[in-house]
């Protein structure tokens, strides 16, 4: 595998390259302080990656994801009584469409040319659909020449198949590949898959992982994207 040429490079979107907690805490009712906006917003995040991989579990087919992220939201209120009366209709509308608009990390958009100026296809691998993608496209800047979605493949990370029909959809094989995420459960699909790993490490994802532990299961672990193309030059 050492001798192997990477041709292409795989990239998670929110989280990894998208700064979603700063969209969320931005749309979350004003009147919450800063902290609780905060610990709402990670939480939220948390429960909509735990009703994918219910879903997963039970075989059941990718949902829209503004359909879980509402479902998810509302669940989460619920657990919450004292936030609830602060969420009318218009105010959870608000907070699911912001998902379709969020910033790009700063170390992101220059990784990325880096990464096409040296010569490597870079695409989107998420779990999500199309329509997000394409919005979040926009509101971050960022280019790709191609975007894959769990609704598009139809089925979510880190499933084996996943890997697998993406990188067969692009005639290369798992080892000429480099999945790039800031989430353990991907970076280890894609492990398991045959693909090489750059886990990106981000505050506001994998809150309940052992940093140590991933540390080791990845080909490389960075703190930012501001290294990636050279590390990529190493696989």
């Amino acid at each position: 595998m050492a001798d192997t040429k990477v041709k292409a490079v795989f990239f998670d979107f929110m989280g990894t390259c998208l700064d979603w907690h700063s969209g969320a805490i931005r749309v979350l009712p004003q009147s919450l302080t800063e902290s609780n906006r905060s610990k709402l917003a990670l939480e939220w995040r948390h429960d909509y990656f735990d009703a994918n991989a219910a879903r997963l579990a039970a075989n059941q087919p990718p949902e829209d994801i503004d359909v879980t992220l509402l479902k998810t939201l509302v669940a989460l209120l619920d657990k919450h009584p004292e936030h609830k009366p602060l969420f009318d209709e218009q105010t959870n509308d608000r907070c699911v469409s912001v998902w379709h608009s969020m910033p790009a990390w700063s170390d992101v958009p220059s990784a990325v040319e880096k990464l096409k100026e040296a010569g490597y296809e870079v695409f989107v691998f998420a779990n999500g659909t199309p329509r997000l993608q394409l919005n979040l496209c926009k509101s971050s800047g960022l280019k790709f020449d191609m975007l894959f979605s769990s609704e598009i493949l139809g089925v979510y990370k880190p499933a084996p198949e996943s890997y697998q029909k993406t990188v067969s959809l692009v005639k290369v094989k798992p080892e000429e590949s480099v999945m790039v995420a800031a989430h353990a459960y991907d970076t280890r699909g894609a492990k398991e898959a045959g693909m090489r790993t750059v886990y990106i490490h981000r505050w506001t994802d994998d809150i309940n992982e052992d940093m140590e532990v991933v540390k080791g299961e990845n080909d490389f672990f960075l703190e930012d994207m501001t290294d990636l193309v050279e590390v990529i030059g190493r696989l």
